[in-house]
């Protein structure tokens, strides 16, 4: 259901064009608040999700950036801030992974997934910060993962990129919290994603049973969260990581 709770704020998702993202710039959208659909090389997928947010009567653009990439976050920024002023609301979703034993993971694989995933994330906020600072109004939503907390074997780089940003959204959450910006974490467990479709049946039944909810998630279920904590009334939430996971993190 639409409502006006964030008519006339700027939402920019990074890695919009599928999955967790997309499901948050449509929920973000449905709110009233207009929506830049970052991609880095789907622009395929991010047309279609700028399509379907505008046939709901949302205004959306979708713009390409590759996050790791500092010269590329700068031109993303001064583009959605050409059009719209400033970012009210970023959701650092953008994300990869490259899996291995860490005996046989390559400089390469560790320093991309750390630089997309981490440095990203850096980039992004500390372009938006500043206005929203200075306008003293503003929600930084980071989305870590599970293994953030938990560890994964075949993960040390993407379990310390996404440990990291809830360290990076902790200390954040201090530095800006004067002035009516709040910073926050959404760790989602399992959910049937691009990046969960390469597990075998095995590796998804594993997961389920260690699920105490028994299943996958629906991607809605962390947009959901992570539309709420981007609301003004959500002023008094901030610093928190909220485990959208099932129960797993118990």
């Amino acid at each position: 259901m639409k409502t006006n709770e964030l008519e006339g704020k700027s939402a920019l998702v990074t890695g919009a064009s599928k999955g967790i993202g997309r499901q948050i710039a449509i929920r973000l959208a449905e709110k009233g608040a207009r929506i830049a659909v970052n991609y880095n090389s789907s622009p395929d997928a991010a047309s279609e999700v700028v399509e379907t947010l505008t046939d709901s009567g949302a205004e959306a653009f979708a713009v390409q950036a590759d996050v790791s990439d500092i010269d590329q976050v700068k031109a993303m920024f001064k583009e959605v801030e050409g059009r719209w002023g400033n970012v009210d609301i970023l959701v650092n979703n953008a994300g990869i992974i490259d899996d291995r034993h860490l005996i046989r993971m390559s400089d390469d694989s560790w320093h991309r997934v750390i630089d997309v995933n981490l440095n990203g994330t850096f980039y992004c906020t500390r372009a938006a910060i500043r206005k929203m600072m200075s306008k003293r109004w503003g929600r930084v939503i980071n989305i870590g993962s599970i293994v953030g907390l938990r560890g994964n074997p075949t993960q040390t780089n993407y379990t310390a990129s996404k440990a990291a940003v809830i360290g990076f959204t902790k200390a954040l959450a201090k530095e800006v919290a004067s002035r009516n910006v709040t910073a926050n974490v959404v760790t989602p467990g399992y959910f049937e994603t691009e990046t969960t479709s390469v597990l075998t049946e095995e590796m998804k039944d594993y997961w389920k049973e260690r699920t105490p909810m028994g299943r996958f998630g629906d991607l809605d279920d962390v947009a959901h969260v992570a539309a709420f904590l981007a609301l003004p009334s959500s002023k008094y939430i901030t610093g928190q990581v909220i485990s959208v996971d099932g129960g797993l993190a118990v």
